[in-house]
């Protein structure tokens, strides 16, 4: 079987309000960050691999009005927010050492790939990773899965996509991928032996 882990949320920790909190103090410039900042257009275009770290943080001080030093502050605090859930990891190194082969599907910034790839020592166990910024695809496009598809030469009846969020899950089934929604790693671990990855 192909197993395909999404990384924010399922394999690193990922949470902007604790990003925020952790350097911001007042509640409505907390607020006006998590709007005009991670749930902006610009985000998915960071993602996308359109729009650069610089080009991103001085839109951002334009529409908040905050500092450059603030808000570059704020980006380059997001790779090392993106902690490892050793639960996940676990069983990444589990399933690795199956006969199931391991992919990356994952909406995801250059900046946070380079800190991620240098500062953890797993990335070897997967067989192949689709980063969204790096083929300007984003999920829940369904280029982004026909390209997963056709770059691992994967069947979709024999692949599992495991993400945290229902909309990419959806639009991975349309393919004929099965799917798993992902709350944690023992969970996952369940329904993998219900799909018949891994034995009980």
């Amino acid at each position: 079987m192909n197993i395909v882990f999404d990384l924010g949320g399922v394999v690193f920790e990922w949470q902007p309000d604790k990003i925020i909190s952790g350097l911001f103090n007042d509640e409505k410039i907390k607020q006006l960050i998590k709007q005009q900042i991670f749930q902006h257009p610009d985000w998915l275009e960071l993602d996308r691999g359109t729009l650069t770290t610089e080009q991103a943080i001085l839109r951002g001080v334009k529409r908040t009005q905050l500092s450059h030093a603030e808000i570059s502050q704020l980006f380059h605090a997001v790779p090392a927010s993106l902690t490892p859930l050793e639960e996940t990891v676990e069983l990444i190194r589990y399933l690795a050492s199956t006969s199931n082969k391991l992919y990356v599907l994952s909406n995801i910034q250059q900046a946070s790939i380079d800190y991620l790839q240098q500062n953890h020592s797993f990335w070897h166990l997967f067989d192949g990773k689709v980063f969204s910024c790096q083929i300007h695809k984003i999920k829940p496009e369904p280029e982004i899965y026909q390209y997963l598809l056709d770059k691992h030469k994967l069947e979709a009846n024999k692949t599992i996509f495991i993400d945290d969020m229902q909309e990419n899950l959806q639009a991975a089934s349309n393919f004929g991928i099965k799917t798993i929604h992902f709350t944690n790693a023992k969970q996952c671990h369940q329904e993998l032996i219900e799909k018949g990855a891994i034995k009980q």
